[in-house]
């Protein structure tokens, strides 16, 4: 391997191309590859950044030397992609959700296990220094122990999105499934496995093939509870791009939350990071004033953080913070919120999984 890691990259949409500006910006990586249909503006952009573009990821393997592999095509793409990059042994970052099913899900995550291959899951909410700070203070005295936690992804979605797009509006898009997976991510990541799940959707205001809003029951192995509502038709500012600030294309709303976090000794506000504490109090009462304050929070970028920590992953300095595991967990919970919502009852994860 040499000192400059040199990395393949396939689909080079909105997604791939951050990607490769960070590599561009990243001092000990280069990007080596691009695998895309070649189209007028996949190979405009692949001569603009210097490299060849290849039909296929076995193509690029064969022909350039390639350290590390970052995976942002379609989903369906991911399976065949990911397993090739396993099989020649190349360290892969794949974007999340990990595939288009939980079968090849679990085939990746098997053969990455077997193969001994490093294989990450670009889940890059996890890297944000927002939620280590939360994290930190949940697992803190002035916390306690945690009891629930209510979250929140209100935001509208116009026409044009769903006319760009109209697998978005029948079975397989939707909300639930475009950007759940990512508050499951945050959930798990925060609160411990989840154990059982219950949910409602509604159609009513779009009418769509699928749901436009929905309102979710998690149930935790620690004996929490929480919950969620999602809806891509609420004119609402209560979404993680909205409070967090971390993406420049959203309005950003700092004084407002898209997540509230309870437990037996204090509370806290994510993103605002305002909380509320009766520790160090003899006798903690509703009755009694809490002693306040804000958690302080160094911003980074956690796309920029993922990369770092994915290339120490290839250079075998650490291991992969959001595995294959986990990306096929996410996945589990996905489906079984929508089975729940399906069956009108809760559903218990270990009957997807």
């Amino acid at each position: 391997m040499t000192s400059e890691l040199r990395f393949l990259l396939s689909g080079p949409g909105l997604m791939g191309r951050n990607h490769a500006a960070l590599l561009r910006e990243n001092f000990d990586t280069r990007l080596a590859a691009i695998v895309a249909p070649p189209h007028a503006r996949n190979v405009e952009f692949a001569a603009a950044e210097g490299v060849r573009l290849f039909s296929t990821v076995e193509e690029a393997i064969d022909t350039e030397q390639i350290d590390a592999a970052i995976i942002s095509s379609p989903n369906i793409y991911h399976y065949d992609q990911t397993m090739r990059c396993l099989e020649s042994g190349i360290p892969t970052l794949v974007e999340k959700p990990f595939t288009d099913s939980l079968s090849t899900a679990a085939a990746l995550a098997a053969a990455a296990a077997e193969r001994k291959v490093a294989l990450l899951v670009g889940h890059h909410r996890t890297y944000s220094p927002l939620l280590e700070v939360a994290r930190a203070f949940i697992a803190s005295e002035k916390f306690g122990n945690t009891v629930c936690v209510q979250g929140a992804a209100l935001f509208y979605k116009p026409a044009d999105y769903f006319a760009s797009g109209p697998w978005r509006t029948r079975v397989g898009g939707g909300p639930i499934l475009i950007n759940m997976i990512h508050e499951v991510g945050i959930l798990r990541f925060l609160f411990g496995e989840i154990e059982s799940v219950a949910a409602k959707f509604s159609r009513a205001t779009r009418e769509f093939e699928v749901e436009d809003s929905s309102a979710i029951i998690f149930s935790f192995s620690s004996g929490a509870i929480g919950t969620f509502l999602l809806s891509d038709a609420s004119a609402s500012s209560k979404s993680w791009e909205m409070t967090s600030g971390e993406n420049p294309i959203y309005p950003y709303f700092p004084e407002q939350n898209c997540y509230h976090f309870g437990g037996t000794m204090g509370s806290l506000d994510f993103p605002s990071m305002r909380f509320r504490t009766y520790f160090g109090s003899p006798n903690p009462s509703w009755w009694q004033p809490f002693d306040e304050g804000q958690l302080s929070v160094t911003r980074q970028d956690p796309l920029t953080t993922q990369l770092r920590h994915f290339v120490d992953v290839v250079r075998g300095n650490a291991v992969p913070r959001v595995t294959a595991d986990d990306g096929y967990l996410n996945m589990v919970i996905v489906e079984a919120i929508v089975k729940a919502a399906s069956l009108n009852r809760e559903v218990r994860i270990s009957e997807i999984a």
